[in-house]
């Protein structure tokens, strides 16, 4: 086990301690409370809604820390005090009973907790996301020599292999993050597939084939491919599903705000989903929401429902409230098993309903699941459809962020404005298709190229917007530079005609009391002047 994986065990082990010597405070109480209730006193029925909520916070909790038989019967017991207060009927020899079984419950000794290991150890095995590394196998040596030259001009690491019995080899040495499979021979196919089985996580595995029909499909689904593409390849759609599938393996974490007054469960909940990259906070006031809003800016809520003072859905209702968190998901987490009651909970606000108690892969495959669509939804209202980018709006708003955060650090933030030189002979000589392809190439392009703390935006038709924080004019320059070279080297085709393509960029820099229009009108000054003397090149604002 690597060393994450064992302190999370120690982190988990301590968890299960704590509760440990919660059960020993919280049993000894609810049997006196149960006393109250077998002897018959008169304030018996004010009690039992007490021990409700105590044997309710029981059976969601109790089986997560590995106490099972303490959850289950908690579970059974809750559902008869839930009955006998809803009969009202019932005689004072059954709430009799009824006191007697709970405080027999409360004076067992629980048994120790079933052995646990950390389900959830999900570490990266592809080593730094530094250097994105690539194995393409290709029979064919001159459709080899292009992919990897253009896939290197995006910023790649492709190593080449001519036999899927090579690339078996260099994998089971070093795993690369990602493949991509020429089909050639009847067995690639199968020999590709065969790799990732052994894999503690499957890479991301494209392929390119001469036939596009179902079943060749269908075989490329079942071999675990997450694109499949037919000859004569457009390069540039490949590179661009690449780098969707990578960025679902190695993007930015997905953000988890938990909200439960519980919080030594909230915290095991937090230590399931981090091992699984996950950034999260845990949250024990219900006051304190909107700034923890404001400031994490979750993309999914796990919400418990029953809380001392706000229920859940009374909660998930305020935040329904406020337009700009209408992209939250919020997923309750709760004890009830009353299919009603969840439902009721749902229908006021909520887009999800998990029982407790919970499995960490069942969590995290839950919580995933619903973040994988948070984001695609915020990323499709945000973003531009052809290029994945910002659009001009979200460019303009990140760019005043960066400019009044330079201005508050006293480091420099750059912006750049980018245009394709000669777009429109490029849409009147080769169709607008073709065009297309070439503005999707260059953002994907600067997307492999900036840091992920850069931003960028499509500003409309072929120009582009990007923001680089923390950055002078002088290096953001020697960046620009780099990414104008390699995109003039790459290769474009269009009705077996090939092309290439230049751009020209303007570079501003902020400067005390710089307003973030000033800053993007001295950038596309400079981008006039670098139009004007030639293109093809990059000018620094004067």
């Amino acid at each position: 086990m690597t060393d994450a994986g064992l302190e999370l065990q120690r982190q988990l082990q301590a968890l299960t301690d704590r509760f440990a010597e919660r059960l020993s405070l919280e049993l000894p109480e609810l049997a006196r409370l149960a006393g109250f209730v077998h002897s018959r006193e008169p304030e018996a029925l004010g009690y039992l809604g007490e021990i409700r909520e105590r044997l309710h916070r029981l059976a969601g909790s109790a089986g997560t820390f590995g106490f099972s038989r303490v959850g289950d019967e908690a579970r059974l017991l809750e559902q008869r005090v839930d009955a006998w207060l809803e009969a009202g009927q019932s005689t004072e020899s059954s709430l009799d009973q009824l006191g007697r079984d709970i405080a027999h419950f409360a004076e067992q000794s629980p048994a120790a907790p079933s052995a646990r290991t950390p389900e959830t150890e999900r570490l990266d095995s592809h080593g730094e996301a530094g250097g994105t590394r690539i194995y393409l196998l290709e029979g064919d040596p001159d459709a080899a020599t292009g992919m990897v030259q253009t896939l290197g001009n995006f910023g790649y690491e492709v190593s080449h292999f001519a036999t899927a019995q090579a690339l078996a080899e260099a994998t089971a040495r070093q795993l690369p993050d990602a493949l991509i499979v020429s089909l050639s021979q009847d067995d690639d196919l199968q020999q590709a597939a065969a790799i990732q089985p052994n894999l503690q996580t499957p890479l991301p595995l494209l392929l390119i084939n001469d036939r596009d029909d179902f079943d060749s499909q269908l075989a490329a689904v079942r071999a675990g491919a997450q694109g499949y593409f037919t000859r004569p390849l457009d390069i540039t759609r490949l590179e661009q599903r690449l780098e969707h599938c990578l960025n679902q393996q190695q993007g930015e974490p997905f953000r988890v705000l938990i909200i439960d007054d519980d919080l030594e469960l909230a915290t095991r909940y937090s230590l399931a989903l981090r091992s699984a990259r996950m950034q999260v906070e845990v949250l024990g006031e219900p006051g304190r929401l909107f700034e923890a809003l404001h400031n994490f800016n979750p993309e999914v809520l796990l919400l418990d429902v029953n809380m001392p003072g706000c229920s859940g859905p009374e909660l998930a209702q305020t935040i329904r409230l406020n337009d700009e968190w209408l992209r939250v998901t919020i997923i309750y987490l709760s004890a009830e098993t009353d299919i009603t009651r969840q439902m009721a909970a749902l229908v006021k606000a909520g887009d999800d309903f998990i029982t407790k108690p919970i499995s960490d892969n069942a969590l995290i495959s839950s919580v995933f699941s619903h973040a994988q669509r948070a984001r695609s939804l915020s990323n499709a209202l945000a973003r531009d459809s052809l290029t994945g980018l910002l659009k001009h709006a979200d460019i303009k708003e990140h760019l005043a962020v960066e400019v009044q955060r330079a201005q508050r650090s006293g480091k420099p933030t750059s912006a750049v404005m980018l245009d394709i030189d000669h777009f429109k002979k490029v849409n009147d000589s080769h169709g607008h298709a073709a065009g297309d392809n070439v503005i999707r190439a260059l953002a994907n392009l600067m997307r492999q190229r900036l840091r992920r703390v850069d931003s960028l935006g499509r500003y409309g038709g072929e120009e582009f917007v990007a923001v680089l924080p923390n950055c002078s004019a002088a290096q953001a320059k020697r960046v620009i530079d780099e990414i104008r070279e390699r995109f003039a080297e790459l290769i474009f085709s269009a009705d077996d005609q090939r092309f290439n393509v230049t751009l020209s960029a303007g570079i501003a820099e902020t400067a005390e009391g710089m307003r973030p229009n000033d800053l993007l009108e001295q950038a596309d000054r400079a981008l006039y002047s670098a139009k004007h003397n030639g293109r093809n090149q990059v000018r620094l604002a004067e």
